[in-house]
C-alpha cells in the first residue's frame, strides 16, 4: 500500500475495522504472509459492499476478510484524515 500526497491511500484490497493510524500502517512489515483474517488479511482481500447495513462483515464469497460499507469508508477516511482510498480490485 501506499500513501499518495498524505491524503490519497492505494492498497491491494480494501479497509479494515482495525486500521487505527496511518503510522500503523508504515508499520506493517512488508513482504509477509498474509493470514486468513486480521488487518493485513482485510487489507489484501477486503471488498466493498453497497448498501450493507453493518459497517463491517465476514466476507462470505472470499472465504477470508470483510466486506465494508459506505459508512465505513467516510469513518477510515475521517480516522487517517485522508481525502481518498484507492484500491486496485
Amino acid at each position: 500500500m501506499a500513501l499518495i500526497d498524505e491524503k490519497i491511500l492505494c492498497m491491494h484490497g480494501g479497509i479494515s475495522q482495525r486500521i487505527s493510524s496511518v503510522e500503523g500502517l508504515k508499520k506493517i512489515k512488508k513482504p509477509e504472509n498474509i493470514p486468513d483474517d486480521g488487518l493485513l488479511c482485510d487489507l489484501m482481500w477486503a471488498d466493498p459492499e453497497t448498501g450493507q447495513r453493518s459497517d463491517y462483515e465476514f466476507n462470505k464469497s472470499r472465504g477470508v476478510g470483510v466486506t465494508f460499507n459506505e459508512k465505513a469508508v467516510e469513518d477510515v477516511c475521517n480516522k487517517l484524515d485522508i481525502d481518498l482510498i484507492s484500491r486496485s480490485h
